[in-house]
């Protein structure tokens, strides 16, 4: 069987789709998986265990420049390489209208989605030709991914996997050596996708005071848009923080799988150290961690959200009840550094 998943963004939505893709592979020793993904992200699956071949696209630029010369030719490209491929199956799980509209690209007979409301989108759903729910006992958008392993007559494992990204810590440490640091340290992840989901810029400097009076370096690794940001948390710390370097992603996955602990918001880099191992605290301030958490064999949650009883299965935002505070943060990253036999730890709400 040759299958086109479509999950074409973000960092931490294409993590929380390792384990599907893992799971068709596993399920179907046969299948042949090529995973159509935006150019930026590409390393995120280029390598990957279960991924046979990867199709980059540009949307976003596309998008921008829809009749120019270059976008034709690449849409050209992108067309010609999934006639050539021919797949029997298309499997969205992004469920958006551009995605949806490169699963039409596939040209395979059978396209498959996720029903609503687990698809936030309504259009997706006429390029579909069946529509399949999410998890309904397991909250999680891991499991919900997951749930689409029915479409080659699989069912999905009864906990929710955690994603795996050793194979891209292999990979990344083999290409950036340089990227590593000497332990013990700690890395502070200061963006976020909102700015509603961002900790205080006083909160991560009272923090890395504090971790560095633990006896750890301490780091501030930033992404597009966040270096003032970051530089602004290096100065107000002033000799206990260092600010990291600019870094692709394979670079960031070394500086953050070797961390002693990493800390950030709810943001794609805390999902990427999760699955790479590292000992990580998401700190949630909008969103519900039941749906969005870390997944990892040492991951933590502090959360300062006023849940509802259930998660929703289509949106991740909840109502904020108050700040953590530094003190309250460092807590958590004591309690996880101390549980050295800790698997998955996800603890009730704190605030």
């Amino acid at each position: 069987m040759r299958l086109v998943l479509i999950r074409l963004s973000a960092l931490g939505d294409i993590i929380h789709t390792w384990p599907l893709a893992q799971s068709l592979r596993d399920n179907r020793p046969d299948l042949h998986l090529t995973w159509v993904v935006e150019e930026s992200f590409q390393p995120l699956v280029q390598g990957h265990p279960a991924v046979d071949s990867v199709i980059s696209v540009a949307t976003k630029r596309w998008r921008k420049e829809p009749f120019s010369t270059r976008t034709r030719a690449e849409t050209g490209a992108v067309k010609t390489r999934l006639r050539e491929l021919a797949p029997d199956l298309a499997l969205d799980s992004q469920g958006t209208v551009k995605s949806a509209w490169i699963t039409r690209w596939t040209g395979a007979a059978e396209r498959v989605g996720l029903a609503r409301p687990w698809r936030r989108e309504l259009l997706p759903g006429l390029v579909y030709t069946r529509v399949l729910p999410g998890s309904r006992a397991q909250p999680h958008v891991v499991a919900t991914n997951s749930s689409l392993l029915k479409v080659v007559g699989a069912e999905p494992a009864p906990e929710t996997p955690a994603p795996d990204g050793r194979w891209l810590l292999e990979q990344s440490v083999e290409r950036w050596p340089e990227f590593r640091r000497e332990l013990p340290y700690a890395v502070l992840l200061p963006g976020a996708g909102r700015p509603s989901k961002v900790l205080g810029a006083d909160i991560l400097i009272d923090l890395a005071r504090r971790l560095a009076a633990r006896g750890l370096s301490v780091v501030v690794a930033w992404g597009p848009g966040e270096r003032e940001r970051a530089e602004a948390i290096v100065t107000g710390a002033e000799d206990a923080v260092v600010l990291a370097p600019p870094t692709n992603i394979e670079q960031l996955a070394v500086l953050l799988g070797g961390a002693s602990v990493v800390v950030g918001a709810d943001t794609g880099p805390i999902h990427l150290a999760a699955s790479l191992g590292a000992p990580t605290v998401g700190v949630f301030l909008t969103t519900d961690w039941r749906r969005n958490g870390p997944l990892g064999p040492r991951a933590a949650i502090l959360s300062s959200t006023a849940l509802p009883k259930q998660a929703h299965p289509g949106k991740a935002g909840v109502r904020p009840k108050g700040t953590p505070t530094a003190e309250a943060i460092e807590q958590r990253v004591a309690q996880l550094l101390e549980d050295t036999a800790a698997s998955v730890t996800i603890p009730e709400e704190s605030n």
